[in-house]
């Protein structure tokens, strides 16, 4: 682990002109590229050629651009695009693990990446299982002879658990295994690629982007890997095609130049929440307070200076509990009652029956998830004490306080 790794000087230290010496990089939305020659259109096929662009499924200057400041961002040698969060976890797992194979991965995980594991790669022979990955001994237990892959993510969704990155690299590095970390909820705040995962994956449809404007994904990995999947004859991402539009890729470019100040601002009104609701006396989850369970981990691992993240939950136990308070706070405008993260206005949604409605509801009990966990990703708000005290509001017409 490289100490003091700052990822927005990082990205600030790139320097990326336009075309023609705009100070953005010139966006280029050709589909196809021409060459000079037949030798170097050959040679690029063959992925002897540098500096070439082919087709922009393959590689775009726009898309290029990007993948430089992610890589700056994580530490890595390169990064891939991708047109969605999704993308890029099943390009990435579908790259490293072939029939026959087994995964372990973290039971709490984004139902969309809970169906992928449990449902979609049953039909290539895939097996899957699923652990506590607070648990260290379980998840080592867990590894058989044709483990190829532990996927988690930093901070799970949505119990906000924290990875033990640095332990669970370790466990990889002796059985040979490849650590995945889902880092969407953190960028900033950790680093996983320097703790000791080898890919570290993205939806740019949260905090990096942060307006909700676009759905996209990122793949950070050795450049070794990136030219695998987007190897022109077996490449995952060349073959299944997941590219990002590079019209999009300008757009999320400009606005990962302000993603160090956003995540303060996130983690800044999110740690006001949190006093507040313990102030309260309500039952929530925030990595930040030191009743967390990981509180003392993240201390540890995490990057200063960018706070402990926006995320923030309330447990009123039941659905029907969380439903009419849900309602009633996008009334009185705390912001939207509506999925997704990282977004400039607070979103709040009821975990069990949205983002992780893919998880069978006996499963959820298992690995605790209440049936009226409300899950908020606090906005950029100027007057987050007006924003409390209209949370408050809520529950105290609802008598739930």
């Amino acid at each position: 682990m490289k100490k003091n790794f700052d990822p927005a000087t990082a990205i600030q230290n790139l320097e990326q002109f336009g075309e023609f010496g705009g100070v953005n990089p010139s966006i280029t939305d050709s589909a196809t590229f021409t060459f000079m020659t037949e030798e170097e259109m050959i040679k690029t096929f063959h992925g002897e050629s540098e500096g070439c662009f082919l087709y922009s499924r393959h590689w775009n200057p726009s898309n290029r651009y990007l993948s430089e400041a992610l890589a700056a961002m994580e530490g890595t040698e390169l990064a891939w695009v991708t047109g969605s969060g999704m993308a890029a976890i099943t390009t990435t797992l579908l790259q490293l693990v072939n029939s026959g194979d087994h995964i372990v991965t973290s039971v709490t995980t984004y139902g969309g990446t809970y169906a992928f594991l449990a449902n979609y790669l049953k039909k290539f022979n895939i097996e899957v299982t699923f652990v506590n990955i607070t648990d260290l001994e379980s998840v080592e237990k867990a590894i058989r002879p044709n483990t190829k892959v532990l996927y988690t993510e930093t901070m799970t969704n949505p119990m906000l658990q924290i990875s033990n990155i640095p332990e669970l690299a370790k466990i990889t590095r002796t059985h040979g295994v490849k650590l995945v970390v889902d880092n969407t909820f953190t960028p900033m705040i950790f680093s996983p690629f320097k703790l000791g995962a080898d890919i570290v994956v993205y939806s740019m449809t949260k905090f990096i982007n942060g307006k909700n404007d676009a759905v996209a994904g990122a793949i950070c990995a050795s450049e070794e890997f990136i030219n695998e999947i987007s190897n022109v004859n077996d490449g995952t991402a060349m073959l299944l095609g997941p590219v990002l539009d590079p019209l999009r890729s300008s757009g999320i470019l400009k606005n990962m130049a302000t993603l160090h100040i956003r995540m303060q601002k996130h983690s800044e009104n999110a740690m006001y929440m949190a006093k507040k609701f313990k102030e309260l006396g309500l039952k929530f989850i925030y990595p930040g307070i030191t009743e967390h369970p990981q509180h003392e981990l993240m201390n540890q691992i995490m990057n200063k200076n960018f706070g402990y993240g926006g995320l923030i939950a309330i447990d009123l136990e039941t659905a029907e509990r969380a439903a009419p308070f849900m309602e009633l706070m996008q009334q009185k405008g705390v912001g939207y009652h509506a999925v997704s993260l990282g977004y400039f206005k607070t979103l709040f949604s009821n975990s069990g029956k949205s983002t992780s409605s893919e998880v069978p509801e006996e499963l959820q009990k298992e690995m605790g998830l209440s049936a009226g966990l409300v899950r908020f990703s606090v906005g950029l708000d100027h007057d987050i004490e007006r924003s409390f005290n209209l949370v408050k509001e809520s529950l105290e017409e609802l008598h739930y306080i």
